[in-house]
């Protein structure tokens, strides 16, 4: 059964559902750059959260990120989700390399 919603999605534990943010294929002057001179990104948004992993006395850890927070991945890793064609990434929470805050 295929996903219909992205929403549907719900990360269990310490999952965090992120979507890679795509580079700019254009540049400020208005030049079209080819797929092959754009790299992708290590950024990424958080589109949900999982409640968090549960330690040995069973108390659950909290999340570092929350839903809507940009945040900084590896280049390779994560588990693939794909929802018609979108793409998305499951990682577990300790795998982001760090947040981004924009300010």
């Amino acid at each position: 059964m295929a996903l219909r919603s992205i929403k549907s999605l719900v990360p269990l534990l310490d999952r965090v559902l992120v979507q890679r943010i795509k580079a700019e294929t254009k540049t400020a002057s208005g030049i079209f750059l080819p797929e092959s001179a754009v790299k992708e990104l290590n950024e990424a948004k958080v589109l949900a959260v999982g409640p968090g992993a549960l330690d040995k006395k069973g108390n659950r850890i909290s999340m570092c990120v929350s839903v809507g927070d940009r945040v900084l991945i590896p280049q390779y890793g994560g588990s693939p989700v794909k929802v018609g064609e979108e793409e998305y990434s499951l990682f577990r929470d300790s795998e982001i390399l760090a947040k981004i805050n924009e300010s």
